[in-house]
C-alpha cells in the first residue's frame, strides 16, 4: 500500500471516529425539564434566575426547560414533591434533616443573606434600642418568632427571650400589643411587611444587626446527584467569573434593600446556628455577603 493510500485511510478512519463520537455525544444530550416552585415575588424570581445562570454555566451537555410547579405549595409539600419525582429541584434554608435525606448543593443561594436579621418595631420605641450596647442587653428584651421556625431554634439556643405563637399573622398584633418588643425579620421582609399593615403602630428599626450563619440551598433528590452536580460547578463558575455578583447586587430587590437596610453602618451582634451542617463552606469568603464589601 503506497503512502498517500495510508494517508486517505487515515483519513478516512478518522472521519468515522468524529462521526460516531458526535452520534453519541447527540444521543447523551438531551431537553430536560426542571420543575419548580413558583416564582411569584422577587426573591424566588431572583433564586431561579440563579439556577438558571448556573446552568448555563455548568458545562452540560443537555439543554434545560424551567417549568414553574403549577400550585402554590408550603416547605413541607415542596420537599415532598423534590423526593417524590414531582419537582426537580426546590431551594429551601437549609437543616439537617433535608441534607441527610436528600443531594444539597452547598454554595448559599444568596450568600447567607437570610441570616441578616433587622427587626420590625412599634413606632415610639426607638430609645430602648438605642441603649443596646450588648448581646445580653438585647437578650433582655422579648421578642417574637414562629414557634415551628429554624430561626427560632437560633434564637432560643442563643437565649434570647422568646415569645413563639404558631400563626405569623398574629405576629404582628401581639408586637403592637406589647406582647412583646421586637420582630427579628431578614432584611428584605421589614419594609414591605410594616407597609402591608398601615393600620399597625410599626415600624423598622433604626441601628440594630443580627447575624448568624444561615444558608439557603438548592437540592435534588438523591437518584438526580448528576444534575446537582452539574448545578454546583456552574453555580461556582458563575461565582468566580463575576456573573453572580453582577446579578445578585444588581436585581432591584437586594439594590433597594442593601440601601434602605445601610448594613455597615448598624451595631452587629453575631449568633451561632446549631442547624448548620459541619460540611458548611464556611471558610469560603466569596461564598458569603461581606457587609464591609458591599457591591452597590
Amino acid at each position: 500500500m503506497t503512502s498517500s493510500s495510508l494517508k486517505v485511510l487515515f483519513l478516512v478512519s478518522a472521519m468515522c471516529i468524529c462521526a460516531n463520537y458526535l452520534a453519541i455525544a447527540q444521543v447523551q444530550a438531551a431537553t430536560k425539564t426542571i420543575v419548580h416552585a413558583k416564582a411569584n415575588d422577587p426573591k424566588e424570581n431572583l433564586v431561579s434566575n440563579i439556577l438558571k445562570l448556573a446552568l448555563s454555566k455548568s458545562g452540560s451537555p443537555d439543554t434545560y426547560r424551567f417549568q414553574e410547579y403549577p400550585d402554590g405549595i408550603n416547605e413541607a409539600r415542596l420537599i415532598s414533591l423534590l423526593k417524590d419525582g414531582a419537582i426537580t429541584v426546590a431551594w429551601a434554608g437549609t437543616k439537617k434533616e433535608y441534607e441527610d435525606e436528600l443531594f444539597p448543593i452547598r454554595v448559599p443561594i444568596l450568600k447567607g443573606l437570610l441570616g441578616h436579621r433587622i427587626f420590625i418595631i412599634r413606632k415610639g420605641t426607638q430609645q430602648m434600642f438605642d441603649q443596646v450596647e450588648t448581646l445580653d442587653d438585647l437578650r433582655a428584651i422579648k421578642l417574637g418568632q414562629g414557634k415551628f421556625w429554624g430561626d427560632t431554634t437560633v434564637l432560643k439556643h442563643n437565649r434570647m427571650s422568646v415569645v413563639d405563637p404558631v400563626k405569623y399573622p398574629n405576629l404582628f398584633y401581639m408586637l403592637e400589643g406589647g406582647r412583646f418588643d421586637f420582630f427579628p425579620r431578614a432584611v428584605h421582609e421589614p419594609w414591605s411587611e410594616v407597609a402591608a399593615r398601615p393600620e399597625l403602630n410599626l415600624t423598622v428599626e433604626n441601628n440594630i444587626l443580627l447575624i448568624y450563619p444561615y444558608a439557603m440551598y438548592y437540592f435534588v433528590a438523591p437518584e438526580n446527584a448528576k444534575l446537582g452536580r452539574y448545578i454546583e460547578v456552574g453555580f461556582r463558575n458563575a461565582i468566580d467569573d463575576g456573573s453572580f455578583n453582577e446579578m445578585f447586587f444588581s436585581h432591584p430587590l437586594i439594590r433597594d434593600v442593601l440601601e434602605k437596610s445601610d448594613l455597615q453602618s448598624r451595631k452587629v451582634f453575631r449568633l451561632s446556628n446549631p442547624n448548620m451542617s459541619p460540611q458548611t463552606p464556611f471558610d469560603e469568603k466569596k461564598l458569603w455577603l461581606d457587609i464591609n464589601n458591599i457591591e452597590l
